[in-house]
């Protein structure tokens, strides 16, 4: 009887520390630090800083789910409606600037579901 309340501890304590692990998500905060030091190109035009592009390579090595594709489209689709003078042409060609491929097209009016 002993030993099967240590199993069934022992399985509770892993689900309690796998589940908060596997369903860990995206956030706005992330991806809004990822892509803060891209801003001023997306206004201005010019190169990217290397710290944009560090940020956008890392955005999407962090997005690989489905999930956290979504979120990261609809953090940025924010971000572009609250940030002035985002020019939508230079956010369409940031990834290929920093040698980043995606599937999708960068646009405030991509449908991110």
């Amino acid at each position: 009887m002993a030993d099967l309340k240590l199993i069934c501890g022992l399985v509770l304590l892993c689900m309690l520390v796998v589940e908060p692990m596997a369903t860990t998500a995206l956030t706005c905060g992330q991806v809004a630090s990822q892509t803060a030091s891209c801003i001023r190109y997306l206004r201005r035009g010019g190169n990217p800083p290397a710290a944009c592009c560090n940020g956008v390579r890392n955005l999407n090595r962090q997005a690989r789910t489905t999930r956290d594709r979504q979120t990261a489209c609809r953090c940025l689709q924010t971000a572009a409606r609250t940030i002035s003078g985002i020019n939508a042409k230079l956010a369409a060609g940031l990834p290929a600037k920093c040698g980043v491929r995606i599937p999708y097209k960068i646009s405030p009016s991509t449908n991110c579901n």
